[in-house]
């Protein structure tokens, strides 16, 4: 995770900067934390990660059987 905020606008502004140093925008996940009266809603920035167990840095498969 790179950023959790309640402000649209600065997430907005962080993604843009990520993707101006070059961070492809396919490997950045936005989710949007849907609140209520009590929580507001929120917002939460991170990156994909390729994961290391695999040697290629391609995404993990699982196979079943």
């Amino acid at each position: 995770m790179l950023l959790e905020t309640g402000d649209a606008a600065e997430l907005r502004a962080h993604a843009r900067r990520l993707q101006e140093a070059g961070v492809d925008a396919s490997m950045i996940r936005i989710d949007t934390l849907c609140g209520r009266v009590t929580y507001p809603s929120g917002y939460r920035l991170s990156r994909f990660v390729p994961d290391p167990a695999c040697g290629s840095g391609t995404a993990h498969e699982h196979a079943d059987g």
